[in-house]
């Protein structure tokens, strides 16, 4: 039976502690959460870029916001003393793989040291029910053998970002075995693939490359533009993690951690694939150059393997191929025409919904 992971009876006066909640996936999570009737607490470093989807679709006026640094195990756990959480999102993270380059060491604090902090502040909070740490797909060994990901594969990691998403999910098991599970708190960890949608403005990442690109007048760049990537609507994202976490507050068998992708069916398209579909979408001609110097390694294919997912949760993409990339470019046109966004991505949000419940868009 599936689990309804966007059930408002479900999620109406729970409290939420979501971290990240100031970036991309963050910030979509917050609005769509709050819109559910939830009492979000967010903790995260204040937004990086300007424009920034958090500012853009007033997240401060529907959440208590908190900034800080994982990396301060106090303000971590004066916020979590304040939230007094009854479920946790982990989602604050160092990001960017080619930051991770640049700053191994900070990404390591973070990525790892930050969510030791967060695990540790949440020992003995008398109302928690549930932890879901969000990862990555890039937490597998990837030999680039083209094989798709599966849970139970190996976890390991090139780059210095995989590999602290890795070590973060060696801590997140060991803290649920050694403390948490005995607290009676389910804990488990989601792997997203590579999320796109509308809000997005970091650094190094395909869809907003377009968009700056777009309004400088200037020739997007692709640094690989061969690699393959598991490409998903944030959206369909997020609803998974929202299943994820409802079932395992609802006490259902569920496993320690779930991947969560494009369908199985889907062939998975390159980046240079993808950019010549939103840059159509966008209504402009797909043309990009590709970069003088690709900069620090990384992985050419990556596949993960969702069909667990699927099976346990019931879950489902809504928004998989050409309607994924309809969405993500009918939000930055609206940006672009200077549109109301909090408006924007409160209606995709609403129109997702009808989706998920069968009423069409």
């Amino acid at each position: 039976m599936a689990i309804d992971g966007l059930d408002k009876a479900f999620w109406s006066g729970k409290r939420v502690l979501l971290t990240g909640h100031s970036g991309f996936k963050g910030a979509w999570a917050a609005l769509w959460l709050a819109s559910m009737g939830a009492e979000v607490t967010g903790f995260s470093l204040a937004p990086e870029t300007d424009p920034n989807l958090f500012d853009l679709a007033g997240i401060p006026g529907v959440v208590r916001s908190r900034f800080g640094d994982l990396r301060d195990a106090g303000a971590v756990r004066r916020t979590v003393h304040e939230a007094m959480p009854e479920i946790v999102l982990h989602m604050a993270a160092q990001p960017l793989v080619r930051r991770s380059y640049v700053d191994p060491v900070g990404t390591f604090e973070t990525n790892v040291m930050g969510t030791v902090n967060l695990l540790e502040a949440l020992r003995g909070t008398e109302t928690l029910r549930t932890v879901l740490v969000v990862t990555t797909d890039k937490v597998y060994e990837n030999t680039e053998a083209g094989i798709s990901f599966r849970e139970e594969d190996p976890l390991g990691g090139h780059d210095p970002y995989a590999a602290s998403k890795a070590a973060a999910e060696i801590v997140t098991s060991s803290y649920a075995r050694s403390f948490l599970d005995e607290q009676g708190v389910r804990v488990a960890t989601a792997r997203g693939g590579n999320v796109v949608g509308g809000g997005d403005f970091s650094e190094d990442r395909l869809v907003p490359d377009i968009w700056r690109a777009l309004i400088a007048g200037k020739p997007l760049i692709l640094r690989n533009p061969a690699a393959a990537r598991p490409w998903q609507h944030v959206l369909d994202c997020l609803c998974g993690y929202f299943t994820y976490a409802r079932g395992l507050t609802d006490r259902a068998e569920l496993p320690s951690a779930l991947n969560f992708g494009p369908p199985p069916d889907a062939p998975p398209l390159t980046v240079a694939e993808l950019a010549d579909a939103i840059q159509s979408a966008l209504g402009t001609d797909p043309v990009w150059e590709p970069a003088n110097d690709a900069g620090p390694r990384e992985m050419m294919t990556l596949e993960i393997d969702s069909r667990k997912a699927r099976a346990v949760l019931g879950w489902k993409d809504q928004l998989a191929g050409t309607p994924c990339v309809s969405w993500l470019a009918n939000w930055y046109r609206t940006l672009n025409a200077g549109g109301d966004m909090r408006a924007e991505t409160l209606g995709q949000i609403a129109a997702y919904e009808r989706l998920y419940r069968g009423e069409g868009s």
